[in-house]
């Protein structure tokens, strides 16, 4: 991690020159102004594939020990970005087969011409595939969200940054005898498991929560382990700044918050023998709802969205050299 490499992934990841029809860039699925999702039920590639689910935020990846809904295989940011990048079942980049095309683009570019050096210093074939990857996840390991009224309140010592009815909806998401939200949605993340430096090894953070039928290709770790006990297991997500990543789950089935609380007041839409066992019916009343909501919402960090650190570089550019109003 280095400011230049930071710098260079963030004009990589915004760089529309990566996929097949020059048109979409790993930004296309990943929005700041959306907390890096894409508001999409399923995403959607640049030959017009869609992706059999919906894409995850960023926000704080570089804590997320597994990296995709349902493929535990992939723990490090470098690999993943190779997914988008090469996959073809679902195209989604559509680079594979003109990766040499694209370096030799990136090589004859002024601009990556100088980042590329500064990355890699001393580096011989700096402009390299790898070296793309290792930018791009440098700048993802940068994308950190703490900074919602919750975090505010709770760690800030701010008693004004929250809501009265938000509070209560901390109550309830924090209570077992409520919501138990907090039962998958544990920890600083909101999301399960996290790592970092020195942490022990990751345990899995997959569960059926009754959303689907789970047909293929939506089985879930199924899909990888070929185990019938991992049918409809998927990644828990993190829920920060969840107010504004809708569609929720992995196939996007979800359209609200509403409809998420609904799932979870009903124990799940579909029942299902690996429906996890945390998972029943609640009690919640409408005023109750309404909190948990209040309290969801919280959760959304406004610096994320709006921090010219993770904006688009070239937008950027545009902005500085367009002609000054007469």
């Amino acid at each position: 991690m280095t400011v230049a490499k930071v710098e260079l992934g963030r004009y990589l990841f915004y760089d529309k020159r990566i996929s097949v029809n020059g048109k979409e860039s790993c930004a296309t699925c990943h929005r700041q102004e959306l907390a890096f999702t894409d508001g999409r039920t399923r995403a959607e590639g640049a030959t017009g594939q869609l992706h059999p689910r919906s894409s995850m935020s960023l926000a704080n990846v570089a804590y997320v020990p597994f990296l995709t809904w349902a493929n535990p295989s992939i723990t490090s940011l470098e690999a993943q970005a190779l997914i988008p990048m090469l996959g073809e079942d679902p195209v989604e980049l559509g680079l594979k087969g003109r990766e040499q095309e694209f370096v030799k683009t990136l090589r004859s570019d002024a601009l990556y011409a100088k980042l590329f050096p500064q990355a890699f210093p001393g580096e011989r074939g700096a402009l390299s595939i790898s070296n793309v990857t290792k930018a791009i996840a440098a700048f993802e390991r940068t994308i950190v969200s703490m900074r919602s009224p919750y975090d505010r309140y709770r760690w800030g010592g701010d008693s004004s940054a929250l809501s009265d009815s938000a509070k209560r909806g901390e109550l309830i998401f924090f209570s077992s005898e409520h919501a138990g939200c907090f039962q998958c949605h544990a920890g600083w993340n909101f999301s399960g498991t996290i790592q970092f430096e020195g942490s022990p090894n990751a345990h899995a953070s997959f569960l059926n929560t009754g959303v689907s039928t789970y047909a293929a290709p939506n089985r879930g770790l199924f899909e990888q382990t070929q185990k019938a006990e991992d049918i409809g297991k998927f990644r828990v997500p993190s829920l920060r700044n969840i107010a504004i990543t809708a569609p929720y789950m992995h196939d996007g089935s979800l359209a609200t918050l509403e409809d998420v609380i609904d799932h979870y007041q009903a124990g799940g839409k579909f029942e299902h023998p690996n429906k996890s066992p945390i998972l029943h019916r609640l009690q919640l009343s409408d005023d109750d709802k309404r909190d948990l909501i209040e309290f969801l919402k919280s959760l959304t960090d406004q610096e994320l969205l709006h921090n010219p650190r993770w904006s688009d570089p070239f937008a950027e550019s545009k902005t500085r050299n367009a002609p000054a109003s007469p």
